[in-house]
């Protein structure tokens, strides 16, 4: 099962105070150290964090955690979730990357 996650902190924490660019990058850094000692394969870019686990409640375990781990960064947190369940199937985290460039370099 792959997830592609992004999660964001909304409104003002009353402990934190406001980055003078709005950058949430610390909440999102918290997010992220959740997702790497998870142990599972992932990736993350600028705008999503990509897991890949065995099963349903080993990945959302995780992006529930995740999620707590942006909390005191604001009052509110926004989860985007986009998820791609294929049972039987592992390794796809870099598969499908893998397909993608092959299919470019064929000029499909």
């Amino acid at each position: 099962m792959l997830v592609a996650f992004s999660v964001a902190p909304s409104g003002s924490a009353p402990d934190r105070a406001e980055s003078a660019d709005a950058s949430v990058h610390d909440a999102v850094a918290a997010a992220v150290a959740v997702v790497r000692a998870s142990g599972l394969p992932h990736r993350t870019t600028s705008m999503f964090t990509e897991i890949e686990g065995p099963d349903w409640d080993t990945v959302m375990d995780v992006v529930k955690r995740a999620t707590e781990a942006v909390m005191p960064f604001g009052s509110r947190v926004a989860l985007v979730l986009k998820a791609d369940i294929r049972p039987g199937y592992s390794g796809e985290i870099d598969g499908k990357i893998e397909r993608l460039e092959r299919a470019i370099e064929d000029g499909a």
